[in-house]
């Protein structure tokens, strides 16, 4: 078997594509009894320094757990094209108008009555530290086969995801 292994810079530019693709994701903080939390949000960008962007309001929740611990997780799924990532970081929230600016859609308008103008609007930063990602290989259809095969034959399925681990 060959190795067909990324180099660092595939694999940040094909975990860039997964975090925009997928688009969601379940940001996992720490609440002030220790416990884990996670919400979903939506990625905006995944910019050129590999930092991760999302709006949030800056009196919500989720602020006040990263201004007490920047440790976050976020996980995203895209079960029908069987693709993972996670993210292991360090979150700040940003108060950055030129960033809000580039990064603003009226999809927001939803979560953000009065836009930019909305008091408490803030950015949600996510440096990465420690990423992975796992998807089909060689595409689902490959994947389903080499399942099928396992299933029919009793054997481990061949190797049919890729995985790959950047440490940021």
């Amino acid at each position: 078997m060959t190795d067909d292994r990324m180099t660092q810079t595939e694999a940040i530019v094909r975990l860039k594509e997964l975090v925009e693709d997928i688009d969601f994701t379940m940001l996992t903080t720490q609440d002030a009894a220790g416990n884990l939390v996670s919400r979903p949000m939506s990625t905006r960008q995944m910019d050129e320094n590999g930092d991760i962007w999302f709006f949030t309001a800056d009196d919500s929740k989720k602020a006040d757990e990263v201004r007490a611990d920047h440790e976050v997780g976020l996980s995203y799924l895209d079960a029908k094209g069987m693709r993972f990532v996670s993210v292991a970081g360090r979150a700040a929230v940003v108060h950055d108008r030129a960033k809000m600016e580039e990064l603003y859609t009226a999809s927001l308008d939803i979560w953000f009555e009065d836009g930019l103008e909305t008091p408490d609007i803030a950015l949600l930063k996510v440096t990465p530290v420690e990423c992975e990602f796992w998807e089909p290989k060689h595409g689902k259809l490959v994947m389903a086969a080499g399942m099928l095969k396992a299933l029919v034959t009793k054997d481990t399925p061949d190797d049919t995801m890729r995985h790959e681990k950047i440490s940021c």
